[in-house]
């Protein structure tokens, strides 16, 4: 089953989303990207090459897998590979988008990635979210003692305890989780998301966490100068 984040602003509409799908003995494919994300010649283009290096692995390994199923004489099991780009928020200045891969290569579950991507529309550019602040030491600074308050209060909810002390799983750093840019009105980025895939805050049963904070002049002071007018103090 796959595991479907839930987290801010992440449903833009797929409606007219180009997608490509394929289906052989080996594996399933999926390739889904909204078409806001296509309109811009560069990153269509480079959706173009992500889709293709994707496939290419996923073809790769699950020919690789079946070749080793039968030599160790142990039964094959159809890969199945997805991958949906959708649109957290569109500015002026930045189309943030994010992606959810999900991967099963035949063993007891499959495995969902959350990643993110900003397209600077000035300059044609892909960057990734971190790109627009000073440093992860600024970011771990503003953001990493709420971050890991409010995760060792979500655990404790999910886990039905009291308290939650999990050497195994410690609270991950800001620069181990996915960083999301989003906006209230699509006119500046007033808000980000952070996200804590499988196994970064828990057991895979556990699933994803995941936090939206309001920008606040504390987490301006951590965004490089050049970004500075594309932020605004969420309300």
């Amino acid at each position: 089953m796959h595991w479907v984040w839930r987290g801010f602003a992440i449903g833009a509409a797929l409606l007219g989303a180009p997608a490509v799908a394929e289906k052989t003995a080996d594996y399933t494919f999926a390739y889904v990207a909204p078409s806001a994300a296509t309109c811009p010649p560069g990153l269509r283009q480079w959706l173009d090459r992500d889709r293709a290096r994707f496939r290419r692995t996923v073809a790769t390994e699950a020919a690789a897998d079946r070749v080793e199923a039968a030599k160790d004489g142990y039964p094959f099991h159809q890969h199945e590979a997805t991958r949906t780009w959708k649109v957290v928020t569109e500015t002026p200045f930045l189309l943030s988008l994010s992606a959810e891969t999900y991967r099963y290569t035949g063993g007891a579950h499959g495995g969902t990635a959350i990643e993110s991507l900003v397209w600077d529309k000035a300059r044609s550019r892909r960057l990734d979210p971190r790109a627009l602040f000073v440093s992860a030491e600024a970011l771990q600074r503003v953001l990493g003692a709420r971050w890991c308050v409010w995760l060792s209060r979500e655990r404790a909810r999910r886990l039905q305890a009291d308290e939650v002390d999990d050497p195994v799983f410690p609270c991950p750093k800001v620069a181990e989780l996915t960083l999301l840019l989003g906006s209230s009105d699509r006119r500046a980025i007033d808000r980000v998301g952070l996200i804590a895939g499988q196994y970064v805050a828990g057991a895979y049963a556990e699933g994803m966490y995941d936090m939206t904070v309001p920008v606040t002049p504390e987490l301006l002071t951590a965004v490089r100068p050049a970004w500075q007018e594309v932020f605004r103090v969420g309300r």
